[in-house]
């Protein structure tokens, strides 16, 4: 089914792709979402030529790695051109963030990821709720602060729970929920002190919502919305919740908690005001959205937005869709997702990240990861690297969650047997794992 989302046509060419046989397809990204992306797309008999920037040992197995800075929307530019590419896929929100599409589009090339502007609907939780309240969209209560004292005052004078947020990008770890006033206050200071970054600028003090979180994926062409699936993440370091937030331990879909009625509730009071409102103030989004849903008492209210696929959901997202993908993601940058449709098996996928000892606090990197070659690479089974680098013909760990182990099975239950038959397999001493990944659902 499809749902318009505002009457604004998308500035894009319409059908520059269209019946092309073989594209070459440049996939900006280091991490375990760009190798299921890669791993998806190369699926689709369109795909030509495939290349991984700067990509990782996962992704050099199956396209071509280049080196080169994401960041720089002019390097990818003159990048594309050299290489002829036909298509570009943006994988993380940084490059979004600095405007790497609109350089992309200035040049002619065909792109998947919104404009400079569209994407502060991630870069800034505070634009975010300025743009929530504009078009009446159910979210928490909020206040914004630029400096530590008037924070902590707003602190002792609402009382916790409270959640402290960066108002900037900070991978996915820029969110306390402090459990008493002094970890509140401490983690104030933290934020304005730079833990974070230029991401602590200013800080975003939010409301407390309970409930279970749920995410929600939505291609967005400018005009159309097409939401092509759910996912549940599991955020915190430790089995049964426990611990601190991390980037994501693991993730399944669909999300059973996020009914069909729901995702409904959250595309016609969330989604669809969000994107008339972006495309009303001159900005319409194209790319996917990611809204990261709170459920409570049959209703979904918006936690927050992310501008791209969230890692790790967008692996169990591929794992599912495969081929497709990549006539979808072309379809909403064409601007002719009016015409698209999404295929659903009656499946289930789970994936596991597996994460370096210490994460996400400070961990060793360059640990031997064995027994990756004996697992199988089917269309059931994959483990999507995340973040690691090959020497001397051993694949190492180069960060903090290194590895994604993701399978599909006609059940939840099937794949997350299949996911940790797996994870059993793999020779790592240094690294860790949940064992609880689906024990929502389950």
């Amino acid at each position: 089914m499809l749902w318009p989302c505002a009457a604004v046509a998308p500035s894009l060419e319409r059908g520059s792709q269209k019946g092309k046989s073989a594209m070459n397809i440049l996939i900006l990204g280091s991490g375990g979402r760009e190798h299921s992306l890669a791993w998806a797309v190369k699926q689709n008999p369109k795909c030509g030529r495939l290349i991984v920037a700067p990509g990782n040992s996962g992704t050099a197995a199956i396209a071509e790695n280049a080196a080169l800075d994401i960041e720089d929307g002019a390097a990818v530019a003159a990048f594309v051109q050299e290489q002829t590419i036909d298509f570009v896929i943006i994988g993380p929100e940084a490059p979004l963030a600095a405007g790497v599409a609109d350089h992309l589009r200035a040049a002619g090339v065909l792109c998947f990821g919104p404009s400079q502007a569209a994407a502060e609907l991630e870069a800034s939780k505070a634009f975010t709720k300025e743009i929530c309240a504009a078009a009446n969209a159910p979210t928490a209560g909020y206040a914004v602060f630029e400096n530590a004292a008037d924070a902590k005052a707003y602190v002792r004078a609402e009382g916790l729970p409270l959640v402290i947020k960066a108002d900037g990008l900070a991978a996915g770890k820029g969110v306390t929920i402090p459990q008493t006033e002094d970890e509140a206050l401490a983690d104030i200071d933290a934020m304005f002190g730079g833990s974070f970054g230029a991401a602590g600028a200013s800080v975003v003090i939010e409301e407390f919502m309970d409930g279970e979180e749920a995410s929600f994926f939505v291609l967005v062409d400018g005009e159309t919305c097409l939401p092509i699936g759910t996912a549940q993440d599991h955020k915190r370091m430790g089995d049964g919740d426990t611990g601190p937030n991390t980037g994501g331990m693991g993730a399944y879909s669909p999300a059973p908690v996020l009914t069909d009625p729901l995702a409904l509730q959250a595309l016609d009071e969330i989604v669809r005001p969000t994107m008339a409102e972006m495309a009303r103030r001159g900005t319409p989004y194209q790319g996917v959205l990611y809204a990261g849903l709170m459920i409570k008492d049959g209703i979904a209210r918006l936690v927050e937005y992310n501008v791209r696929f969230g890692d790790p959901e967008c692996q169990v997202l591929m794992m599912r869709l495969g081929g497709q993908v990549l006539d979808l993601l072309q379809a909403a940058a064409e601007g002719r997702l009016s015409e698209a449709q999404v295929n659903w098996a009656d499946d289930h996928a789970l994936t596991v990240v597996m994460a370096a000892q210490g994460y996400p606090g400070s961990y060793n990197k360059g640990t031997v990861i064995s027994g990756l070659e004996a697992l199988p690479t089917d269309s059931k089974n994959m483990v999507f690297h995340a973040g690691t680098a090959a020497k001397d013909g051993q694949v190492t760990a180069a960060g903090g969650r290194v590895l994604n182990v993701t399978a599909r099975g006609a059940s939840l239950a099937d794949a997350q047997a299949r996911a940790y038959a797996m994870v059993d397999q793999i020779d790592w001493p240094e690294g860790f794992c949940r064992r609880d990944i689906g024990w929502r659902a389950l």
